[in-house]
């Protein structure tokens, strides 16, 4: 049995497998998490289950999974989502190109894009997963570093689920999941449920370790000077209005020169990079929400883009994907 239901009156939509075989859990799971391939110890004891919740302002998925039956998933790369997963039973075990790590009830597993793995998967492993876009957490990066993301951001593959920070992400995910099932959440709120989700992927940044914690931490400690918090504020108060270069260095109150530098500085773009790259999240953002309902072209005008072709060559550089791709994979997910 394969279904997706439709959001309903703002309810999140769920997704729901019953799949025997092999190939069928395979294609189900990559449409969520990325290409791989899975072989079975026993392939005709396949008995796979998948149920879950995509959050409709990101298509950030949580949900829980299982196999029936000891499992092997392999892949070079997973592209473009981090796959995390905790075992409410049974367990897995992690394979890199230098170590094995277990995973079990107590330590999650956190498989980042670019990384080639073999994940063991035990037959009475029954897990919560969690699927976050590497477009969305390398967004997330960059608002925490306030700089462009350089290289690919690795975490360290096991995440404790017992003790320290991690553990109350953890129950975090499990408290979200909790509430998509009540009729009466306010996770039918499509602004609300933007914050709870930036917050989510904003959690496993500081908690888990990866090759950006250094950066993290520094970011963190280092404050940004007064004039530059007024005038970010301004330019995402106002991405929608045709503010120019000119209405920025009024709003700062500083010397084009030493705007230019700061913000080179502090978030390693030009501040009319910086406008142009918050008009393109707006946008994509309005696409994820609206999912159709509004025409991508309507959209881009409304973010101040008035050639389309300009602006889809621009989100398809920021994305790694057009606006169309974006609308697509959205709309297969509901």
């Amino acid at each position: 049995m394969l279904s997706n239901h439709d959001a309903i009156d703002g309810h999140q939509p769920q997704v729901m497998a019953d799949i025997l075989d092999a190939e069928g859990a395979r294609s189900w799971m990559e449409s969520i998490c990325g290409p791989h391939y899975l072989r079975a110890d026993k392939p005709k004891s396949v008995r796979f289950r998948h149920v879950g919740s995509i959050l409709s302002s990101t298509t950030t998925a949580i949900g829980h999974i299982e196999y029936g039956t000891d499992v092997t998933i392999e892949t070079d790369d997973l592209q473009n989502s981090y796959s995390i997963s905790l075992p409410m039973s049974g367990y897995q075990q992690l394979q890199t190109h230098n170590r094995e790590e277990l995973s079990d009830p107590a330590s999650g597993v956190i498989i980042s894009p670019s990384q080639p793995f073999a994940l063991h998967i035990s037959g009475n492993c029954k897990k919560t997963l969690v699927r976050i876009s590497r477009q969305e957490m390398e967004t997330e990066l960059e608002k925490l570093i306030r700089q462009r993301v350089s290289k690919p951001l690795v975490f360290a593959p096991i995440m404790d689920a017992a003790i320290g920070p991690a553990s109350a992400w953890w129950r975090t995910v499990r408290y979200i999941e909790s509430e998509l099932s009540r009729p009466d959440n306010l996770y039918t709120n499509t602004h609300f449920i933007r914050e709870m989700e930036q917050a989510l992927i904003k959690g496993i940044l500081l908690s888990q370790p990866s090759n950006y914690s250094e950066v993290i931490e520094l970011a963190a400690n280092q404050s940004l000077p007064a004039y530059l918090v007024h005038t970010t504020d301004f330019i995402r108060r106002n991405a929608s209005n045709d503010i120019t270069i000119e209405d920025i260095e009024s709003t700062a109150g500083v010397s084009r020169n030493k705007l230019y530098a700061d913000f080179k500085r502090y978030f390693g773009e030009p501040p009319t990079t910086y406008l142009k790259r918050i008009r393109l999240e707006c946008a994509r953002q309005d696409i994820l929400q609206d999912r159709g309902y509004e025409n991508i072209s309507c959209i881009a005008m409304k973010w101040g883009f008035n050639h389309l072709g300009r602006f889809s060559a621009d989100y398809k550089k920021q994305f790694n994907e057009s606006p169309s791709e974006t609308l697509q994979r959205v709309k297969t997910k509901i």
